[in-house]
């Protein structure tokens, strides 16, 4: 598995995240040295056009790396704050990138959050007529 990675800032948080996909997969980091708005996009873009297989960003409120991701056709990006909504994420909507605030998560929260994205694999079949509504929406 490859997966995309761009955060604003070198944080306890971000580095936490960044040490926990290291142990699952192949990261590609984005340039830390660019705005948010960028590298979200740069990290929607692998994600989209394939060369990686799912992307996280993390931003103070992880709102704003949501909307840059998903401006690019194919991504579904989704806000998460707990690992429920997470694994929801990804089994009922088929997200393929994570934000992640890094001023409103505890860091053990944010590695749990990122864990349950990660991990779930399996799309709910009965969504996959919502889902594939999703995937058609850009």
């Amino acid at each position: 598995m490859k997966i995309a990675f761009g955060a604003d800032e070198v944080t306890e948080l971000s580095s936490a995240v960044l040490g926990y996909l290291r142990t699952v997969a192949e990261v590609v980091e984005t340039d830390m040295n660019q705005p948010w708005p960028s590298y979200a996009r740069q990290v929607g873009s692998l994600v989209a056009n394939g060369e990686c297989d799912l992307g996280v960003v993390i931003c103070w409120t992880g709102t704003g790396t949501s909307i840059a991701a998903n401006k690019v056709p194919g991504v579904r990006a989704a806000l998460a704050w707990d690992p429920w909504i997470a694994s929801g994420a990804r089994k009922w909507n088929d997200a393929n990138v994570l934000a992640l605030s890094s001023k409103r998560l505890a860091t053990d929260v944010a590695v749990e959050v990122t864990r349950a994205f990660v991990e779930t694999t399996e799309l709910d079949m009965e969504e996959l007529p919502n889902i594939e509504m999703l995937r058609k929406a850009h």
